[in-house]
């Protein structure tokens, strides 16, 4: 017991650091929630350096402490603290302030047992976690949007996990188990691997806004608060995204699992990058964007269990891709949500429109940049698997992407009315970090591939 709770301090730590903002909130001190918030998602950081490298697991197999979920503990803590900087912006001096700093976390710890999760009932319990949390933190605005966005999200989570839970008895009865470790006994019931895998690509697929489980995201993402938005496109994706790599490791390879993930990676992107050409809407812009990431996302999955690169590029492109995507949204929470909003952005506010050039090219992926590397090492994956034509798509709606992306690029550098971009202390701190590891992480490449050669 002793050492099971030692590999799972960083999870201790982020539970305690979320019921400690809840208690100052109680007290009605949101700046010491916010406080709390942050210097213990740090420290929980700082725990989780040590634990690089393992791979064991904890209480009989059902958590497991390995390169994917310690990495996302790597990402997802820090992302989170940056996302509580964002809500800082939207939510300071309203009611319950530091009441979302700490559901932030709460949300946080459910996308860390996602990652980690060695049995279903811990898909069941991470996707619930991140669930109860983020509803109310879409609906904290209050208004008519926010609520009927944060209602959706509600109905839609609901039969995706009801779905996810009655596809899972399918998996227990034929493994006479819930660890996932259990999988391969069912290599002689292709059937029951089938249905239950499709149950369970419906449940984290919703979490992560695949396509056809994506429609509650725009909504959300626009009815919300912008740093809402911001925290779902990165938080709760990456960990239900790790999730279901950490599922498809135990699966049977002869089940046919391969083919429905490259059917959704293909349809994901191409979807969502269609419709993000229709939006005027920047913050529905970015959601649709998010929504093709997830398909990019797959390529790395396809290769899970066949290919060294699997693991590297799913973790190197979460990393890269947490960082562009907070940055961008920054960038919009200082300018507006329309693309009117942006005209003459770049010539008024230099340095901020350069920092939006630079999230977008990477969300391109564009060298040298940080989404370059990410992508660059999953299309490497999905070849290594005899899946190109699903990286050859994937190449072509990168050449698609870059229409999406100019359609904010352009706006910033014509002639268009001033733009006062919000300088906000804490936009200017995510913008600066966001900037340095999208830089840093397509530079030094080498460097942060070197761990996993």
């Amino acid at each position: 017991m002793a050492r099971d709770l030692a590999l799972l301090i960083p999870e201790i730590a982020v539970l305690l650091t979320a019921v400690g903002a809840l208690i100052a909130e109680m007290l009605r001190r949101p700046q010491i929630a916010l406080l709390v918030a942050v210097s213990g998602l740090i420290v929980a950081t700082g725990l989780t350096v040590s634990l690089i490298g393992e791979d064991t697991t904890v209480f009989g197999g059902s958590f497991r402490v390995d390169d994917l979920s310690v990495w996302a503990k790597l990402i997802l803590l820090p992302a989170t603290i940056l996302a509580i900087f964002l809500a800082r912006v939207d939510v300071r001096g309203t009611v319950r302030e530091g009441t979302v700093y700490s559901l932030l976390c709460f949300a946080t710890i459910g996308a860390l047992v996602l990652a980690g999760a060695g049995d279903t009932m811990f898909l069941v319990l991470g996707t619930l976690l991140t669930g109860l949390a983020t509803f109310a933190l879409v609906a904290y605005p209050d208004t008519d949007p926010a609520t009927e966005a944060a209602m959706k999200f509600f109905v839609f989570a609901s039969v995706t996990g009801a779905i996810m839970i009655f596809g899972l008895s399918y998996w227990f009865g034929a493994a006479g188990s819930t660890l996932l470790a259990d999988l391969p006994g069912m290599d002689t019931m292709p059937m029951a691997v089938l249905l239950g895998f499709v149950a369970v690509v419906v449940g984290l697929g919703y979490k992560a806004s695949l396509v056809p489980f994506h429609f509650w995201a725009p909504d959300a993402y626009e009815g919300g608060p912008l740093s809402i938005a911001a925290y779902l496109s990165v938080v709760p994706k990456i960990g239900a995204l790790f999730a279901l790599a950490q599922v498809v490791r135990d699966l049977p390879p002869e089940s046919g699992w391969t083919a429905i993930i490259a059917g959704l990676a293909v349809l994901t992107m191409t979807y969502g990058y269609l419709a993000a050409l229709a939006q005027t809407n920047v913050i529905r812009l970015l959601a649709y964007s998010s929504i093709a990431q997830s398909g990019y996302f797959l390529l790395g999955i396809l290769a899970v269990g066949a290919s060294e690169l699997a693991l590297p590029s799913i973790i190197l492109f979460a990393a890269a891709y947490a960082a562009m995507n907070l940055g961008a949204f920054a960038v919009a929470a200082s300018t507006g949500r329309t693309l009117n909003d942006f005209d003459g952005l770049g010539r008024a506010q230099p340095l901020i429109g350069l920092a939006m050039v630079i999230f977008l090219l990477s969300l391109v992926g564009i060298p040298p940049l940080a989404g370059f590397v990410g992508k660059f090492l999953l299309f490497a994956a999905a070849i290594d698997v005899q899946y190109t034509w699903v990286a050859v798509v994937a190449i072509i709606n990168s050449v698609l992407s870059l229409a999406v992306y100019l359609r904010l690029v352009v706006p910033m550098y014509r002639q268009g009315n001033v733009v006062v971009a919000r300088t906000d202390i804490w936009l200017k701190a995510v913008l600066i970090i966001a900037l340095t590891v999208t830089l840093l992480l397509g530079v030094f490449a080498q460097v942060f591939v070197g761990p996993f050669a």
